[in-house]
């Protein structure tokens, strides 16, 4: 009589139940407060770090993080190529950390605009670039108060994810680019890493599959991610950074 073996379970059951448990554990690590309040009295929140202490050592912390010297390097060998560009917006500029090296190597004939919501990190970035190229304004990325087609570069460096629904950003950047204009974005990813960044920054974290179906649906089309070195591409490091286009 033929004897039949016990059917075997699939090998991706594990591996799900793994992630389900990294995911548990991710959001116990992650800051709680943008699921908990209006939007509103978050914004005021954020604002308050970063006008403070935490706000006055982010340029050191980028630079401790390598955020600031291989950002450099990002544009420097144009992987996010700056050349041509006229119409410049950098999004949430903090200490003008990507600002810098957008003054560095985009054409010097570029017009460029930072805006952030604290007007204190803006001041820093003043200080910190002690250049007469940008202009820089107060604002909210969730509410834009730019012309519709004003730019036709933008970079937008570890900001979406101080919003509780990325639509909101992504809808008012898609807004004022115009056809054909290219959008650096880099944002926390849901992986334990950006767990950790969400607790000290207060802010959430994305899941790069679904961050990207969001984009396709507000014509914004991801050409390619980029990655800071090929460590961090085999790790899974650096969160998400890409190359953005408006169809």
């Amino acid at each position: 009589m033929l004897k039949l073996s016990p059917p075997r379970r699939p090998k991706f059951r594990k591996a799900k139940k793994s992630s389900l448990r990294r995911n548990v554990i991710n959001r116990l690590i992650e800051h709680p407060l943008i699921r908990e309040v209006s939007y509103e009295k978050y914004r005021d929140k954020v604002r308050g770090v970063y006008d403070g202490p935490q706000g006055a050592i982010l340029a050191t912390c980028s630079m401790l993080s390598l955020h600031t010297p291989l950002g450099d390097r990002m544009f420097r060998e144009r992987k996010f190529d700056l050349r041509g560009a006229r119409d410049i917006l950098d999004v949430g500029s903090g200490a003008g950390q990507i600002a810098k090296h957008v003054v560095k190597y985009a054409d010097p004939e570029a017009n460029l605009t930072c805006f952030d919501l604290s007007h204190e990190m803006l001041r820093r970035a003043r200080q910190r670039l002690r250049s007469s190229r940008p202009q820089y304004v107060v604002a909210d990325l969730a509410r834009l108060p730019f012309p519709d087609a004003s730019f036709d570069c933008v970079t937008c460096g570890y900001v979406l994810e101080h919003l509780p629904d990325p639509r909101d950003g992504l809808a008012g950047l898609a807004r004022v680019m115009r056809p054909g204009a290219k959008m650096l974005l880099l944002t926390t990813e849901d992986n334990f890493g950006g767990a950790w960044t969400s607790r000290l920054w207060c802010c959430r974290t994305y899941n790069r599959r679904e961050l990207a179906r969001i984009c396709a649906e507000l014509g914004l089309h991801w050409r390619r991610e980029l990655w800071f070195t090929r460590m961090h591409k085999v790790l899974r490091a650096g969160g998400i950074c890409v190359e953005i286009v408006k169809e």
